[in-house]
């Protein structure tokens, strides 16, 4: 199923509330991705230039999956995240395109927001998964804390001006409701 309705659902819980992303919420997402660090070891380490994150922006408001991330507790938006089934196998869903402001880092926020969105996408796929850059370390070791399953599958894209190999994880969902995940959904 790859309904637009069906990958930019509202979702929440109390540490975190996911909503479809649309063009207002430009300046207070920028105010997030304007902070270099945020891209610091990522492949696509320019996104913070706003000529950059405006052609990311703009991609996302025309995915039909892109959900913006907020804070319940202040309202503030934290970051985004989005589905694709472009480069998804049969019976699978992507999520990726993930940041959060740096005061979310190691906390909660990652968890919660995954939790939610694995949860809704293995409603209607069987299968989700991640592409990661090979070199980002940060990624790879959020993606095997919430469980994710390292493939033998990889996919080299082109950021920052030069191709990058991205290993892609896998959550399916067995290994959802038996993994680290299992006790926030």
């Amino acid at each position: 199923m790859t309904a637009a309705a069906d990958l930019q659902p509202t979702l929440g819980n109390a540490v975190i509330a996911l909503r479809p992303l649309t063009a207002a919420d430009w300046h207070r997402l920028y105010a997030v991705a304007s902070d270099p660090a945020v891209w610091a070891g990522h492949p696509a380490n320019d996104r913070w230039q706003e000529p950059v994150f405006r052609a990311f922006f703009d991609q996302a408001l025309t995915s039909g999956g892109a959900l913006v991330a907020i804070d319940p507790a202040s309202g503030a938006i934290i970051g985004s995240s989005r589905y694709d089934c472009g480069r998804a196998g049969p019976g699978e869903v992507e999520i990726g395109w993930t940041f959060l402001a740096r005061r979310h880092w190691g906390g909660a926020a990652n968890a919660a927001m995954k939790t939610l969105m694995i949860g809704h996408a293995l409603t209607l796929f069987d299968r989700v998964i991640f592409l990661v850059g090979e070199t980002n370390v940060r990624s790879r070791r959020a993606m095997e804390k919430i469980g994710g399953v390292l493939t033998d599958r990889s996919l080299t894209t082109d950021m920052a001006g030069g191709p990058v190999r991205h290993v892609i994880y896998a959550i399916d969902r067995p290994g959802f409701a038996n993994g680290p995940l299992a006790a926030l959904a």
